[in-house]
């Protein structure tokens, strides 16, 4: 698509990470949005050069409105709408990095950074498990009689009645947990947000089971255990979650679902009980309600009721096949 983004390595601003725009602008990200971003900027140059290129390697400040807007529609031919208004806004920050250190003027910069954001939706990631999927993942960790069946539970009761991402199930330490009153506070949430859930009920049981093998010296709240058993004295990786929950749906024999889904899951099951939407985007750590609407998947089931309201006068009749010529 162009050339002009091609590794300038000559240039001062790629050798100084100080004047490198795509490392100023990753920089002031949180780690979790600095690895989605850094991976956006890669398939800028991908769509941009015809090859991935590290964001760093890349002379950002030669590209012009032309440039910017043939990288949209290229984006939007290959990515669904939230993807590609993702990649977009990775591309806006780091040309604006590029202005701000003087690489381009004011005008220039204006012109590359207006390209419309893509509209459209595409359909929701994802699901919500049933009240009976719930039961029987916890069920399957309770039949099993080793450590790890009582430490996968707990690490369920936090997906499910916290509604944690992954990530923020594993940064949690012991401190962090409240054995008194079951309340849990996420200290580094998404855009470094923090937040108090409650682990009530019984998620706080599942929790309060695996301290009692754990122990309450301080560390993080969960660990890796290997088969024998043992406990290692290291924290619990965003991996190792989803891997958990794959193989205690598989026992469950249930569809597969991912760590996400009980966030989603979640949001749905509150709002089906009554709770309002406000309450449920702060327990989420959402900056708006429009985020916390889309994980509610109560929608999916409404429509296919009404969908079954609808009569088609058509049932089928074995063996009265018209016969092909």
């Amino acid at each position: 698509m162009t050339k002009e983004l091609l590794p300038a390595q000559s240039h001062p601003a790629l050798a100084d990470p100080t004047r490198n725009p795509a490392v100023v602008y990753l920089a002031r990200l949180a780690p979790r949005s600095r690895r989605v971003m850094s991976h956006a900027l890669r398939s800028v140059t991908a769509v941009a050069m015809g090859q991935e290129q590290q964001p760093e390697a890349v002379a950002w400040w030669q590209l012009r409105y032309q440039h910017t807007q043939a990288i949209r529609t290229a984006l939007a031919e290959k990515y669904p709408p939230s993807t590609t208004n993702r990649t977009l806004s990775a591309l806006r920050g780091v040309l604006k990095e590029c202005w701000r250190l003087g690489y381009m003027d004011a005008e220039v910069y204006h012109r590359a950074v207006d390209i419309q954001s893509v509209r459209g939706e595409s359909l929701p990631r994802g699901r919500a498990l049933s009240v009976g999927e719930i039961s029987a993942l916890f069920a399957v960790c309770q039949l099993d009689h080793c450590i790890s069946g009582v430490r996968d539970a707990a690490i369920l009761a936090v997906l499910y009645a916290g509604g944690l991402r992954r990530a923020e199930a594993v940064d949690l330490d012991m401190l962090d947990y409240n054995l008194t009153n079951g309340d849990l506070t996420v200290r580094h949430g998404k855009g470094n947000k923090a937040r108090v859930v409650h682990a009530l009920n019984g998620a706080k049981a599942a929790l309060d089971d695996w301290v009692s093998l754990r122990g309450i010296e301080p560390g993080p709240l969960f660990y890796p255990i290997r088969k024998g058993g043992e406990i290692l004295g290291q924290r619990l990786n965003g991996q190792a979650v989803r891997h958990i929950l794959r193989k205690r749906a598989g026992q469950a024999g249930l569809e597969k679902c991912s760590p996400h889904d009980l966030r989603r899951t979640f949001a749905s099951h509150l709002l089906d009980a009554g709770a309002d939407i406000v309450s449920v985007q702060a327990l989420m750590g959402h900056s708006s309600v429009t985020t916390t609407a889309r994980y509610d998947r109560r929608g999916e089931r409404a429509r296919r009721k009404t969908a079954a309201m609808l009569h088609v006068p058509y049932s089928r009749v074995c063996g009265v096949w018209p016969k092909r010529e």
